[in-house]
């Protein structure tokens, strides 16, 4: 994933975070609970369970978290455990070789995530009191920031993954699918 930006208190000096080159881990290690695949534009539905997303990034920060000036820059780690996404869209259907497949022409995508734990490493030239600071904040707020990150995250993973099914589908036929 690209970029993500948030911004986590209000103010002339609010907090603003933006994470950059998003590796996420985990995503494709998932199981599916439940999945209707509907056809006449109906949309389809599905839950998903993701055991453990990891979520790897760089971010620059700038404002101020609780009192501390918390302006610069460093690593972003994320483990969020307990994923599930309720997942509903629409599809269209292609022929090839007398063949049907389906196509993800929309995706949205709904995360609960039962835990995260959240920290930041390589930040404020290693002042050790900024750095325990804010990672004593992500651990006590961590659900805090994950609620702010969701409207994006949700976005973006949708995108991801909406990507990956259509890499799959178009080598698996629509009747290999049970079709309600």
């Amino acid at each position: 994933m690209d970029t993500l930006s948030l911004q986590l208190t209000d103010g002339p000096q609010g907090y603003k975070i933006t994470l950059k080159n998003m590796d996420v881990f985990g995503s494709s290690d998932f199981q599916v609970k439940s999945m209707k695949i509907s056809e006449n534009g109906e949309p389809f539905k599905a839950r998903i369970i993701i055991p453990k997303l990891r979520i790897d990034a760089k971010y620059t920060s700038s404002g101020v978290l609780i009192i501390i000036p918390a302006s610069g820059g460093g690593d972003f780690h994320a483990v969020l455990d307990g994923v599930i996404c309720d997942l509903s869209g629409k599809v269209s259907t292609s022929q090839r070789d007398d063949k049907t497949y389906l196509h993800v022409d929309s995706l949205n995508l709904h995360l609960d995530i039962k835990k995260a734990d959240l920290k930041i490493a390589n930040a404020f030239r290693n002042n050790r009191v900024l750095l325990e600071a804010t990672n004593l904040f992500l651990r006590e707020n961590g659900h805090l920031v994950i609620e702010a990150m969701q409207p994006q995250l949700q976005k973006k993973l949708a995108m991801e993954f909406a990507k990956l099914a259509n890499q799959l589908l178009k080598h698996v036929p629509r009747d290999w699918f049970y079709v309600a």
